[in-house]
């Protein structure tokens, strides 16, 4: 049978002492309002044009459910995940568990947050927890490709979010 995220074997509980947690987050101002920015990181057929970070997702933003998430590090390193949405709330966040093949190997628990900062203002926070016993090994290299990616993701949605609450005045 070949691995597929619903079938993958899981490392025994008895080695979960050996990974540890590490977590990014950035986070920037934008000046538009939560059902914008909302729209924009909700809109997924549109990534590809302006998203530099997450390039396509597929799927249904559903609890429980998988996501196809292709992204592409600074690096220039394409990432395949299918995470499954843990929780969302409109308007306000989206988070999301990934995992590299085998559970405890490396997982990233994803947040998008939006905290609202008055009628037309957001403030977008980008966070990954990161856990795993692959993870004291590459955390230097990880913690630098993640914190670019965040910033240049942010940076784009910033503008898009804008661009497209200036146009809809």
């Amino acid at each position: 049978m070949p691995l597929e995220p619903g079938n993958l074997p899981c490392v025994p509980e008895e080695l979960n002492h050996l990974s540890l947690k590490r977590w990014i987050s950035t986070e920037i101002e934008i000046n538009a309002p939560c059902a914008v920015v909302w729209k924009v990181l909700t809109d997924f057929p549109c990534y590809a044009s302006w998203n530099p970070f997450i390039r396509r997702i597929g799927g249904e933003l559903i609890v429980g459910g998988r996501l196809r998430v292709l992204a592409r590090l600074p690096c220039g390193l394409p990432i395949i995940l299918w995470p499954r949405v843990l929780e969302f709330c409109v308007e306000r966040e989206i988070r999301w568990l990934g995992n590299l093949l085998v559970s405890n190997i490396l997982e990233g628990k994803h947040i998008f947050l939006m905290e609202p900062l008055g009628k037309s203002r957001v403030r977008f926070i980008q966070q990954e927890e990161y856990s795993g016993m692959l993870l004291p090994s590459i955390w230097i290299w990880l913690k630098s490709q993640g914190l670019e990616a965040f910033r240049r993701m942010n940076r784009s949605l910033k503008v898009a979010a804008e661009r497209m609450h200036e146009s809809s005045r």
